[in-house]
């Protein structure tokens, strides 16, 4: 079976990866000129554990199959990768409860190494922590995100598979039980697979668009919300990542740390209706008071902007958060197409797992 992975994001390469192991003929389609320009190398590196998403959902189901891949591939392919831990801090009533029922969903979830300790435990591991409570989650770690994509490349190509560079998906159609399939770029033109698997992030519901065999009131809409960081000027105080309890939109501004020892502070929320990376120097002022409810000590002058990504949402400001959703040929009826939207986090942490999901679609 010839099949088109569109996008070499770290979903895309891990579907392509488990699609070729599998022994079918395996071609990836990136617009851009590199392997995981977008959302891929713009988030906090983050192996999440798992515990903050709904019951039978997606996200629960392949953030904790994922990261228990994740870490044995690491470990196979010599990706750096540290398994740090995380605390989820409150500061007061209303957040304790909220991470007691987080460590109750945890445990749900099928989630190992989750605790819930008292202040003082807490602060007796991370000295600089204010809170009133704490979740300990001793399996959160942080990865080289762009090693793991080396790595999963090494694997396609291994496997015979191709990345073709510069190459926009313009269209696709189907004919006579294949897929016609319109590329741009210098290498562009037409040519037939049997499968198409859309991993295109940021630009999914773009592509979607340009199938003319898929049922476009399917394509749902698309809400962007950019995450800004900010680095940390000081030397690294803690030792673990430090999570507030969450917020609407994502998980609040949190403390990330990565392998080289650098500290910084994000993402943030900031809902935008066009993609856009600089970090507005001002927003600092936020940051500042985020930060200090679990951080008191955090000196003045002690944030510098850093860099931003932006989370390719299905739904917006005050609507419930929507799941991962994947659009197979059970759900929509075109055979052998496979659709990704709103793979958000934790789509790294999830991305084996998602890879094999899409592998089974598509061999079955």
């Amino acid at each position: 079976m010839q099949v088109l992975v569109i996008g070499a994001g770290v979903v895309g390469l891990a579907a392509a990866r488990a699609i070729a192991l599998r022994g079918h003929d395996v071609i990836v389609a990136e617009a851009e000129n590199a392997i995981g320009t977008g959302i891929s190398s713009r988030n906090s590196e983050v192996i999440h554990a798992g515990m903050y998403y709904p019951t039978g959902s997606l996200r629960a189901q392949h953030c904790v199959a994922g990261r228990r891949l994740l870490y044995a591939f690491c470990a196979s392919h010599g990706v750096p990768h540290r398994k740090c831990g995380k605390l989820i801090v409150a500061t007061d009533a209303v957040e304790t409860e909220k991470i007691e029922k987080i460590a109750a969903q945890g445990k749900i979830n099928g989630v190992e190494g989750l605790e819930l300790m008292t202040a003082e435990a807490a602060r007796a591991l991370e000295p600089q922590l204010f809170c009133t409570a704490a979740l300990n989650s001793t399996e959160t770690g942080i990865v080289d995100a762009h090693a793991y994509m080396l790595a999963l490349r090494g694997d396609i190509e291994d496997a015979g598979g191709v990345i073709a560079f510069n190459t926009p998906v313009l269209g696709a159609k189907r004919k006579d039980g294949m897929w016609i399939v319109t590329f741009g770029g210098a290498e562009g033109g037409e040519f037939e697979f049997d499968a198409l698997v859309n991993c295109a992030g940021l630009r999914a519901q773009s592509v979607a668009r340009t199938i003319e065999d898929y049922p476009q009131a399917r394509v749902p809409k698309q809400v962007l919300a950019k995450g800004n960081y900010f680095t940390f000027t000081g030397r690294p105080v803690f030792s673990r990542l430090i999570y507030p309890a969450p917020v609407h939109g994502g998980l609040g501004v949190h403390v990330t740390l990565d392998l080289a020892g650098r500290m910084r502070f994000g993402p943030d929320v900031e809902w935008i209706d066009r993609e856009y990376y600089p970090v507005d120097p001002k927003r600092a002022d936020v940051f500042y008071a985020a930060i200090r409810t679990y951080f008191p000590a955090l000196p003045d002058a002690s944030l510098a902007p850093d860099y931003s990504g932006i989370r390719p949402k299905i739904t917006g400001p005050g609507e419930p958060a929507a799941d991962f959703l994947i659009d197979a040929p059970a759900q929509h009826g075109v055979p052998g197409l496979v659709q990704m939207f709103g793979i958000e986090s934790p789509g790294l942490t999830s991305s084996l797992s998602l890879g094999e999901e899409v592998a089974a679609l598509i061999s079955a």
